[in-house]
C-alpha cells in the first residue's frame, strides 16, 4: 500500500512539474492585460452581475419587503443566492412595492412584489399580495429550475417569471446582492 501511495504521489508531482514546464514558457509570453488571476475565480462561487446595474433608494416599506423576502427564503431552507434572485426579481417587477391592482396601468391581473397573476395559478389576490406567500410561491418555482444556483440570475428569474423582458432582471443583481449581505444576518 505504501508503494502504491508513493507512486501516486510521484505521478501527481510529475504532472505538476510537467504542467509548470510546459505552461511556463507560454505564460511568459502571454499578454499581461489578458491575464486573469486564478485566485479570483476560486474565491467567488456566485456569478458576477451581468451588464449595466441599476439602483434605487429604498423607503421603509421596500426595506420591510426585502426583510420579508429574506425571512421567507430562510424559512424555505434556501441559501442567500435564492434571496438575491428573489429580491432582484421583485426589484424588476415592482421596485419592491407590494402592488395592488393598478387599473389601466396593470399588466393583466398582476399583483404583489413579483407581479404574479391569479389567473395563472399563483394564488388568490389576497395571497399574492402577502410578501411571505408570494416569495414562497416564487421560490417554489425557482426550486423547479434545474441548476438555478449556478445559472445567471436573469435566466433563473426568467424561467420562473416568463417575462416579456427576459434580460431585465440582470440590472438588479448588484443591489440585490448588497441588500442580502446587509440584511441576511439582521
Amino acid at each position: 500500500m505504501n508503494t502504491i501511495f508513493r507512486k501516486s504521489m510521484l505521478s501527481v508531482a510529475g504532472l505538476a512539474f510537467a504542467s509548470g514546464v510546459f505552461a511556463g514558457p507560454i505564460a511568459a509570453h502571454a499578454n499581461p492585460v489578458d491575464a486573469k488571476p486564478v485566485a479570483a475565480a476560486v474565491q467567488s462561487a456566485a456569478p458576477k452581475p451581468q451588464g449595466d446595474q441599476s439602483h434605487i433608494t429604498l423607503n421603509d416599506e421596500q426595506t420591510a419587503n426585502v426583510k420579508a423576502i429574506i425571512a421567507a427564503t430562510k424559512k424555505a431552507g434556501l441559501p442567500e443566492r435564492a434571496a438575491v434572485i428573489s429580491i432582484a426579481t421583485s426589484l424588476q417587477e415592482s421596485k419592491l412595492e407590494n402592488l395592488g391592482h393598478l387599473g389601466d396601468m396593470n399588466d393583466h391581473d398582476s399583483l404583489g412584489l413579483f407581479q404574479q397573476r391569479p389567473s395563472s395559478g399563483w394564488g388568490t389576490p389576497e395571497q399574492i399580495t402577502n410578501p411571505e406567500y408570494s416569495t414562497t410561491a416564487f421560490l417554489k418555482g425557482l426550486k423547479q429550475v434545474d441548476g438555478w444556483q449556478d445559472m445567471p440570475l436573469t435566466d433563473a428569474a426568467q424561467t420562473v417569471q416568463v417575462s416579456a423582458y427576459p434580460d431585465a432582471y440582470a440590472q438588479w443583481e448588484q443591489q440585490a446582492t448588497d441588500l442580502v449581505a446587509q440584511h441576511w444576518n439582521s
